[in-house]
């Protein structure tokens, strides 16, 4: 089944504590103006094994409007799409080959993942006004106190971390969309928009594919690097039984539109040395909205997708910000993005995609 208490945590970092070999966390306290909370982070897996990570240090994603407005304090999440939850695959947060495996600690500067980590929860420390955020799932409130910062009643929130496309096993059971976990930090302005930083980690035998129902892995992970893209290509095919990720990509919308009705546009790049059929292939919004495309897409070529607003249920890019996924001819996410609606406030303007 998956997590318990799915929830997100908003408050201000006073303390910390970096992971050790005995206790593979790095650990933080987090005030919330009334309560005490602590959080913890894997910084290794329990086989000893790297943890991968993904730092956003300039965090675009519309999920920050929604968690700007709330209160501190922890709150329970529903695991479905369009609310504050979390799913690095649906909610468009990274790309598979983005996630970069790291040791828990190392010797020489900004080579672990404690430094990685500490590095922004002590700028937050530093910041009266910083805000931390931890997605994951939440223990407590128990009778005793806190065993790494003595606060009573000790809680927290644990499994900040990608929470889906687990093997079969003992964490099985743990898998589901839209329960991801994850750090994400505000930093204030003195002007103009807070500067977002997001940090996602995943553990490496976890397949980045899943199930829409269950979290479950639905592609075999390649053994030599498991949830990896699934790469080389083969030079004269395009594969049928992986999936290519980033093979084709987003790299760019027209969302705000100067004429009326609206003329929303994808932009689309075929980064492979081959021709793609995109024929059953199909572009999302946020909604879940889909416009199948046809024909193909020569190699190292761009297609602008027209979105035909007149169909079905279709396909609405948001001016308040939203999400862009291609899927192939099975349903499988190939490549996806998120644009905030800063990024969308200027009509005519075509938003640029870089990952």
């Amino acid at each position: 089944m998956p997590l318990h208490r799915y929830s997100v945590l908003k408050g201000r970092p006073i303390h910390n504590r970096l992971g050790t070999t005995t206790s593979p966390h790095y650990q933080v306290q987090v005030s919330t103006g009334e309560e005490f909370y602590r959080i913890a982070v894997n910084v290794r897996s329990e086989d000893g094994s790297e943890v991968e990570f993904l730092i956003r240090s300039q965090f675009e994603h519309p999920v920050t409007a929604g968690l700007a407005g709330l209160d501190q304090g922890c709150h329970g999440l529903e695991s479905s799409p369009g609310g504050l939850a979390l799913d690095f695959i649906r909610s468009n947060i990274g790309q598979p080959w983005e996630f970069v495996p790291l040791p828990m600690s190392a010797s020489g500067p900004d080579n672990d993942l404690n430094e990685k980590i500490d590095g922004y929860v002590q700028r937050a420390m530093a910041d009266e006004h910083a805000m931390l955020y931890a997605y994951g799932d939440v223990w407590g409130p128990e009778a005793k106190a806190d065993p790494y910062f003595g606060f009573k009643p000790g809680q927290g929130i644990h499994d900040i971390h990608f929470n889906q496309g687990n093997p079969p096993g003992k964490h099985a059971a743990d898998n589901g969309p839209y329960q991801d976990g994850g750090l994400l930090f505000e930093f204030p302005a003195d002007s103009g928009p807070s500067l977002w930083v997001g940090i996602f980690l995943k553990f490496k035998s976890q397949a980045w594919h899943s199930s829409d129902d269950e979290g479950a892995p639905i592609i075999a992970a390649d053994p030599a690097a498991p949830g990896r893209p699934h790469t080389p290509i083969e030079r004269d095919a395009i594969p049928t039984l992986t999936v290519p990720d980033g093979l084709i990509r987003i790299v760019g919308a027209l969302v705000n539109d100067v004429q009326s009705p609206e003329r929303e546009t994808v932009t689309l790049l075929n980064t492979s040395d081959n021709d793609v059929d995109l024929t059953g292939w199909a572009i999302l919004d946020k909604a879940k909205h889909r416009q199948s495309l046809i024909g193909t897409i020569a190699a190292g070529e761009t297609r602008k997708i027209a979105l035909d607003g007149s169909l079905p249920n279709a396909v609405q890019l948001s001016n308040k910000g939203g999400l862009i996924t291609l899927v192939n001819q099975d349903g499988i996410k190939v490549h996806g993005v998120a644009y905030t609606a800063g990024q969308a406030r200027q009509p005519g303007r075509t938003i640029p995609f870089q990952r």
